[in-house]
């Protein structure tokens, strides 16, 4: 396959712009010198800025592009892994953005130089351009790519909600958007690419528990929030076991609590924050709603009083099913392990891109003892091909070759897209 030689002719530089991009990591809203760097290091085609710090490039000629995200921001972690390459500016690529945007650098070099067209045909020549485009892509030559530099991936409110709100996919006609992530609890060498639901949506919540302060000597005399809040947040493990359908994923996590300056008083409020996450649409409504009255009536059977605080974040991110089995099965052509089963209540705004195209994630397997957001997480330098063969096979699986831009069967699936907003998934009834 000509695109898979190319790329691997790409994988070297790639490997290097990865350790100039793990040097010098931004964090989100601080991206700038980042997608200076990632633009200069990809084939020239039609530039433009979004989400801030973010942009976009189109390789190709007319006709429905292919979207592709590359991650941009870094983590405010210090790094830890002592490889010369190290980050020493307190922020960190932690969560593998490196790996990804010089992955995404080498599959649009390999489209490029394989015969993507170009976009700036002037408007005399738009014709005779459009007609070569379609003979072109007849031979099985690439269709057009949108390289996506998503900015503020690690906070909310996300830069993919942003790119989405700009309308940017839509001038350019995305017709899917693919994305691959590092994934360190899978094994190198195995990709997964399940149909469906593979990530949760995820809220963020803040509970205040009010109560009386005073004397650690007079308990009686207080109304102890410390207290009811530690009941609460037991309680609220029950709507896990107790309420939530068993056959749907669901976590209620206390991530942070707060209460008092000295040990021997009874402080007179208490604040906890924390995340929600579920793999049902429906189900996420009532989670909110029943965690509000568990919160609160706990809260009022110790005398105190409780506020919820509800943040939505990022939505259930589904697979779309055509793209994945297409893909799966280019993948195992390519010699990788396929994992079709691989789900978490893990959460990424790449689920944004799902409510307005057909979307697909895949996660490809990083052999490294430290995990995800660690500050010892440090992928090897073949995480960059794994990652960048994954893109492709998603690339040809949004684009079969011979049909100058998806098949029938994701066309039905663009169309429901655009009349509903999105795809419905197993977890989701």
């Amino acid at each position: 396959m000509a695109l898979l030689e190319a790329l691997g002719r790409e994988l070297p530089a790639a490997a290097a712009l990865r350790r100039e991009l793990h040097a010098l990591p931004r964090v989100s809203g601080q991206e700038e010198p980042t997608l200076k760097r990632v633009l200069d290091a990809l084939p020239e085609g039609a530039v433009e800025q979004v989400a801030g710090t973010g942009a976009v490039l189109r390789i190709g000629g007319a006709g429905p592009a292919v979207g592709m995200r590359g991650e941009l921001d870094a983590l405010p972690i210090a790094e830890q892994t002592g490889v010369p390459w190290a980050s020493v500016n307190g922020a960190m690529h932690a969560c593998g953005h490196d790996v990804h945007l010089a992955a995404v650098v080498a599959l649009a070099r390999a489209i490029a130089a394989t015969g993507a067209r170009d976009a700036h045909a002037s408007d005399a020549h738009a014709r005779e351009a459009h007609a070569a485009d379609v003979r072109a892509r007849d031979v099985g030559a690439p269709a057009p790519l949108l390289v996506v530099l998503q900015p503020r991936e690690e906070t909310f409110p996300s830069g993919a909600l942003d790119v989405v709100a700009s309308g940017v996919l839509g001038r350019h006609r995305v017709q899917a958007m693919i994305g691959a992530h590092v994934q360190p609890v899978l094994a190198g060498g195995t990709i997964a690419c399940a149909p469906g639901p593979v990530n949760a949506s995820s809220d963020e919540f803040r509970v205040t528990v009010r109560g009386a302060e005073g004397h650690a000597a007079y308990p009686h005399l207080t109304r102890d929030p410390v207290l009811a809040m530690a009941q609460v947040i037991v309680a609220a493990q029950q709507l896990v076991s107790r309420v939530a359908d068993p056959m749907v994923p669901t976590v209620v996590t206390f991530g942070t609590v707060n209460a008092g300056s000295t040990p021997n008083a009874v402080p007179g409020e208490a604040v906890a924050r924390g995340t929600l996450r579920t793999m049902s649409r429906k189900w996420r409504e009532r989670l909110h709603e029943r965690f509000a009255q568990v919160v609160e009536d706990t809260a009022r059977a110790y005398g105190c009083v409780a506020e919820v605080e509800i943040l939505p974040g990022e939505p259930i991110l589904v697979n779309d099913r055509a793209l994945a089995v297409r893909a799966g099965e280019r993948l195992r052509e390519q010699g990788w392990t396929v994992d079709d089963e691989l789900r978490s209540c893990g959460a990424d705004d790449f689920a944004r891109y799902g409510e307005v195209a057909p979307s697909l994630m895949m996660f490809v397997g990083v052999d490294t003892a430290a995990g995800l957001h660690s500050p010892g997480f440090l992928p090897d330098d073949d995480a960059v091909g794994a990652v960048a063969e994954a893109l492709l096979a998603g690339y040809l699986a949004a684009s079969p070759p011979g049909t100058g831009g998806p098949s029938s069967e994701l066309g039905e699936v663009v169309s429901s897209h655009r009349r509903s907003g999105r795809v419905a998934g197993p977890f989701e009834g």
